[in-house]
């Protein structure tokens, strides 16, 4: 079950005392490129996840396990991994560990890199149909047994009346079993930011058909 917080009226946390719990945010990226009205939207973003979750750990449970995308190690060799992998989402996990929150290793890093690897074959585009074919079908074998992997990490991991974070890709293919509630967490900067994305593809597909014509 997955319920949006933005739709959740004063949960109260007797309402799920006994049960599994996993809190669930975008994992979302920014770099040295990206434009500034990206950034400003990127770093609210963040402030506002933080936010949420410690409106729903005050208001349900607090978290006691982090499960965070590329991420292979548990404990401190997992928060080292996170401070290089993503600052902004490491600065909010920082801040639970210290708190007693532990850090799962919840990818198989072998998994993780294959998975990658054809994701990047697949982005440089191919000349012979019939290797983009054999190349996708190698990664869409590589995406399921990697999200399988994740999701029974955290069903093994997750213990009764626990509550986890689960940082990750918008577009996943995790499955969670049926006796975790599944929060997601999605403040508005993530709208926004949707929208500023759609947008910019219009303009670039505007641009690109002017070029054409010219």
């Amino acid at each position: 079950m997955s319920e949006q917080l933005g739709k959740i009226e004063k949960p109260e946390a007797e309402q799920y005392k006994g049960k599994r719990k996993l809190y669930l945010v975008a994992l979302l990226f920014s770099g040295e490129s990206s434009p500034p009205e990206y950034l400003e939207k990127f770093d609210r973003y963040w402030e506002e996840v933080n936010r949420q979750l410690a409106n729903l750990e005050s208001r349900i449970s607090s978290i006691k396990r982090i499960y965070h995308e590329a991420v292979s190690m548990g404990g401190d060799e997992g928060l080292k991994i996170l401070e290089k992998l993503n600052p902004s989402s490491y600065q909010i996990i920082k801040q639970k560990c210290d708190s007693g929150a532990v850090i799962e290793a919840v990818e198989d890093k072998e998994l993780a890199a294959e998975s990658m690897d054809w994701e990047r074959f697949l982005l440089m585009g191919f000349m012979s149909q019939k290797v983009a074919n054999k190349v996708s079908e190698f990664y869409l074998d590589a995406y399921k047994r990697r999200y399988e992997h994740i999701g029974k990490t955290i069903n093994e991991t997750l213990q009764n009346e626990e509550t986890g974070l689960l940082v990750i890709r918008e577009g996943h293919s995790v499955q969670f079993p049926q006796d975790i509630e599944v929060f997601m967490v999605a403040p508005p900067a993530l709208d926004e930011i949707h929208r500023w994305q759609r947008e910019r593809i219009t303009a670039d597909e505007k641009e690109e058909k002017e070029n054409e014509r010219d």
